[in-house]
């Protein structure tokens, strides 16, 4: 298992935070309001399905995955930190 960068990690959660909130529109939202482990869907930040599509093509565009390859995936879209471990490991293949 390979070893965790805490520092890339952490610019990884930065840089989604921000893309949410600028892509997805969140009024009265700031990146520094959203925390790593609050749940993205429902009751937390209150994201719905139209997001998530929102959320696949902002690791697309911005991150370069592959979409195919997070279908079906709905641990993924847990938190920021789920997103950013997500994004980093599929970095690094």
């Amino acid at each position: 298992m390979q070893e965790i960068n805490e520092e890339e990690l952490a610019d990884i959660k930065s840089a989604l935070k921000a893309l949410l909130v600028k892509d997805l529109s969140l009024e009265d939202i700031t990146p520094d309001d959203i925390k790593d482990d609050e749940i993205l869907f429902g009751e937390g930040l209150g994201l719905d399905s139209l997001d998530a599509v929102e959320i696949v093509v902002i690791l697309q565009r911005n991150f370069g995955l592959d979409v195919k390859d997070i279908e079906n995936r709905k641990d993924v879209f847990h938190s920021i930190d789920t997103l950013a471990k997500y994004v980093y490991e599929k970095r690094k293949d």
